[in-house]
């Protein structure tokens, strides 16, 4: 299919890793049905959409609510046709220890954050599944591997991603479809989400270190919607920490209470009053990155890496190559240096 010609749509489309993905798709020409609770938001990404050469539509709707991801799913269809792919990115999170979380506050994480995920999935489907053909791409995290203090419920959320998309990929292989379903797994990025996510954190939210822009992972996003991988890890800091959970647990637990709960909180003092999008969208327009910058990698290798195994493996193959060569060369000068140093050997020639 003509890449021009695919229809996407992307949950949570308003700010942040979302509104990355928009612009990433918007490069190669898709047309975008752009989903986030925030219209004016989304007239803003639909203008940035236009400019980089893309279609887009948008539709206001809280990810909760299956009803609302329904109807924004069949006014996508009516206006830009069939669904090719499905990002599912919708978010929110409360950054607190559980003791101080309210159990409202952490349904309302699972609800947008997981459930979200599942009722666009199963709009997805409902579409995709009858055609035999479509590509669901979850935006996951390490996290879902390795869970951290101070986000418990959007790492159970996260967690619960995983599963659920494991287990319907298995549904699928099944029955013989050709709907694809692919988990992308981030490490903490720069968006704008640590200045509206709910806190009750003493000083302001930040991403565990290392931190990648936004567009490290849209990059991801858009290689894995168009690839057969079942996930794709983004950046070495995923790697690593979702290996060394499945290595060391127990030596994870001890060493992220001694470093994370100060890892996700800068010097300055979070203001109590601020407003927060855990129940309603938060005004303004914040764009794609948050106030990280300055630390902020705008590429990994791990990732440039994963996209690019043909040439790693040709890379490793000259290079295994051309250390056999060197091995034997160097063989080869230290037995003409032994017959030189061996009268013996010199008088038998």
């Amino acid at each position: 299919m003509d890449k021009r010609q695919e229809v996407v749509v992307i949950t949570g489309a308003g700010a942040g890793l979302g509104r990355a993905v928009a612009r990433e798709f918007a490069r190669h020409g898709a047309s975008l049905g752009l989903i986030s609770r925030n219209q004016r938001r989304l007239e803003a990404v639909k203008s940035e959409v236009e400019a980089l050469g893309g279609m887009a539509v948008t539709v206001s709707a809280d990810m909760a609510d299956a009803d609302q991801v329904e109807q924004a799913a069949d006014a996508i269809e009516q206006q830009l046709g069939p669904i090719d792919i499905w990002v599912n990115g919708a978010m929110t999170t409360v950054f607190s220890p559980l003791h101080e979380m309210s159990p409202d506050e952490f349904k309302r994480v699972n609800e947008v954050t997981y459930m979200g995920y599942v009722h666009g999935t199963m709009s997805a489907l409902k579409r995709m599944r009858p055609r035999n053909h479509g590509t669901i791409v979850q935006i996951g995290s390490a996290l879902a591997y390795r869970p951290i203090p101070l986000q418990t419920a959007y790492c159970g959320a996260k967690h619960a991603i995983k599963g659920m998309t494991e287990g319907l990929r298995c549904e699928l292989m099944n029955e013989g479809s050709d709907v694809h379903v692919t988990l992308v797994e981030m490490p903490g990025l720069n968006t704008p989400q640590f200045d509206w996510c709910k806190s009750h954190l003493p000083q302001r939210a930040r991403p565990m270190a290392p931190v990648y822009q936004p567009e490290v992972g849209a990059r991801a996003v858009y290689w894995a919607a168009h690839q057969r991988r079942r996930q794709v890890y983004v950046g070495m800091s995923s790697v690593l920490t979702i290996w060394g959970n499945k290595l060391a647990p127990g030596l994870m637990d001890r060493f992220l209470a001694k470093t994370a709960v100060s890892g996700q909180q800068t010097p300055e003092r979070e203001d109590p009053d601020r407003s927060d999008n855990l129940w309603q969208t938060v005004k303004g327009d914040s764009g794609a990155r948050g106030r990280f910058n300055s630390e902020s990698h705008d590429d990994s290798c791990q990732l440039w890496m994963t996209t690019h195994r043909a040439k790693v493996g040709m890379i490793a193959g000259a290079a295994i190559l051309a250390g056999v060569a060197l091995c034997a060369t160097l063989q080869r000068s230290r037995q003409r240096s032994q017959r030189h140093d061996d009268p013996l050997a010199l008088s038998r020639h």
